[in-house]
């Protein structure tokens, strides 16, 4: 598997839901997909980014150089996710995506959800996600939606390289 590009048709279209959690491709993709986001040091990955439209996601939170300040959670994938509510506030922040490779936006987002999703055993899960833990949630979440981070700028004045971002993170640490 390789992680698809902007462009790749996968990345627009609405993810179908998983039918049958149990099956071993399911297993498999979770666990292809938990790899991969280790490998590239990722917090966040989507069905849809390997060129499987299924609602499947994983969220991955832990400082990395591009996140220093990440809170430490394990990686959690989330079968068929829901938003259920969010928050009336909306905070923007910055955020870059392995399909988008090069750039960063300033995103605006919901600063707290509640959200439901399956788990990989077929558990329905309720969780309330708040600051970057729901930015990833929502990120990873628009990609089963067939939206990037880039369709949700306000401004394309809000979009800087990478070089450019991590000077920024340098310049707060």
């Amino acid at each position: 598997m390789e992680i698809r590009q902007l462009g790749d048709r996968t990345l627009r279209q609405v993810a179908q839901p998983v039918q049958n959690i149990n099956q071993d491709e399911i297993q498999n993709l979770i666990d292809e997909l938990m790899h991969m986001l280790q490998n590239a040091n990722g917090v966040g990955i989507a069905a849809p980014q390997v060129g499987i439209s299924q609602r499947l996601l994983i969220v991955a939170s832990r400082p990395n150089p591009r996140y220093p300040h990440a809170p430490e959670m394990e990686p959690t994938p989330m079968i068929n996710p829901r938003l259920v509510n969010h928050s009336d506030e909306v905070v923007k922040d910055w955020e870059g995506c392995l399909s988008i490779p090069g750039i960063r936006g300033l995103v605006p987002r919901y600063r707290a959800i509640a959200i439901e999703y399956c788990d990989r055993h077929g558990n329905l899960q309720r969780q309330e996600l708040t600051d970057f833990v729901a930015r990833i949630f929502q990120h990873e979440f628009d990609h089963l939606e067939g939206y990037v981070f880039l369709d949700r700028l306000e401004s394309t004045r809000d979009i800087i390289t990478d070089q450019e971002y991590l000077k920024l993170i340098a310049e707060t640490r």
